[in-house]
């Protein structure tokens, strides 16, 4: 599973509850372009209209040898999941506080996948609290494969 676009911002900001693999709709000039890593999934946010879902806000550029059918960059696009993914999303997102986002664009098969989560927001002292500890692991690890010097 080799990313295209990664989300490091939503990791970051929710506690991922559940998450959910979907196929997506798209145009042949947004796979080149994509193929070229040229796409950015940092504010992108999903919905479940009509029972659809849909990718909203994800931005991928235009295709630079494209011509008058370019795609347009943050257009909606839709997301392929079966019916039961959908229902199971849309009950955990109409719970207050969660959300639907990206977590990461990726290759399968060929195809392009994404990765869907289903979050609760972090509070501000929950992400200074993560921080720390990332922190507190990196200075253990330095200790660790330090070298001791005997003399």
């Amino acid at each position: 599973m080799a990313d295209i676009v990664n989300n490091p911002k939503a990791r970051r900001d929710y506690h991922i509850l559940d998450t959910f693999e979907a196929g997506i709709v798209l145009r042949g000039t947004e796979v080149k372009s994509l193929r070229g890593g040229k796409g950015q999934i940092a504010d992108a946010f999903a919905r479940v209209e009509n029972n659809e879902v849909w990718l909203h806000n994800a931005h991928i550029d235009e295709y630079s040898h494209g011509n008058l059918q370019n795609h347009l960059p943050k257009a909606p696009r839709k997301l392929l999941l079966n019916r039961s993914e959908i229902r199971k999303l849309f009950e955990l997102a109409s719970v207050k506080g969660n959300a639907i986002f990206p977590l990461a664009f990726y290759w399968k098969s060929g195809k392009v996948k994404v990765l869907l989560g289903v979050g609760k927001g972090k509070a501000q002292h929950d992400k200074r609290e993560d921080l720390k500890r990332r922190e507190s692991d990196r200075e253990m690890k330095r200790a660790t494969l330090r070298p001791t010097r005997r003399g």
